[in-house]
Parts: structure tokens; sequence; C-alpha cells
């Protein structure tokens, strides 16, 4: 084991993560069974959501990036999509190849189904916090993001 130890902010964090990823999974299971009815898994609609929300159109590489996934991961639900008529693909202008992803209106009505599932779920999920709580975890969150983005993004041009 390495001489170097936690510091108490380190110590924190390490408990922290441990538990994001605790909460990651039963996030995960309960997001499949909310929206299981309407064929859709927690991966599947995290995608739609990226899509649905994005300000345009985007490619699979860009929503891939933003969601902090891995690009291949995200093609294959996005081509599963395409095929049922949720999402359909427009020309980029700027990539002859890497096509713009859009909901179809069956798409669209299908994120509006979920969403209706998740709003008394999330109600119900977040009853006993505060919301200057919350904003504080996503503040903690929102940190820890973009200093592994940083980070990241700093060993990626290392690489060139």
């Amino acid at each position: 084991m390495a001489d170097e130890q936690w510091t108490k902010a380190g110590e924190a964090v390490t408990a922290l993560i441990l538990d994001v990823f605790r909460l990651n999974g039963r996030l995960q299971l309960a997001g499949d069974r909310l929206v299981a009815e309407l064929g859709l898994s927690s991966a599947r609609w995290q995608i739609l959501g990226a899509i649905a929300y994005a300000e345009r159109a985007e490619t699979v590489a860009w929503h891939a990036r933003t969601m902090g996934v891995h690009r291949q991961g995200v093609q294959r639900i996005v081509n599963e999509l395409e095929k049922e008529g949720i999402v359909g693909f427009q020309p980029n202008p700027h990539h002859k190849r890497a096509h713009l992803v859009a909901l179809t209106s069956k798409g669209q009505a299908l994120f509006e189904a979920a969403i209706a599932l998740q709003v008394p779920w999330v109600n119900d999920l977040s009853k006993d916090l505060s919301v200057a709580d919350i904003s504080t975890a996503q503040q903690v969150i929102g940190h820890m993001k973009k200093h592994l983005e940083e980070v990241s993004s700093t060993q990626d041009e290392g690489s060139l």
C-alpha cells in the first residue's frame, strides 16, 4: 500500500464517491422499473433525455461526451431507437458521416410519457430534502465533474 495518506477531504470524497456509485445503481434499477411499461430502460431513457433537452440536434459523439459515457454505447442504443422510429438522423452540414440525432414525434410522445411517470416519483423521492441541501449537493458534484473533465482533457491533449 502506498505511503501517502488521505486528507480529511480526500477521505470524505472517497466515501461520497462510493455512495454515488451505490446511488447510481439504485437509480438505474428504479428507472428501469419506472419506464419498463413504456418499453424503455434507464439507458434508453437517459439518451432520450439528452436528445430532448439538447438545444438543437447533435451528433451521437456530442451526446456521449455530454453524458460522460462511451460513444459506442450511445450509438448502439440510438441505432435501436432509430429502427423503432423513436429518433431520426438528419444531415450534418459540418460532417458527412456524423449525422445529427433528433426525436421523432413518436420519440417526443414517449419521452413525455416517461416524464409523466417521473414527476410524481421524483417529488416523492425529494419530499424530505430542502432545496438548499439539493443545491449544495449539485455544487459539490458539479465541482468534481468539472475537475474530472479538466483532468481528462489535459490527459487527452498529452496523448496527441
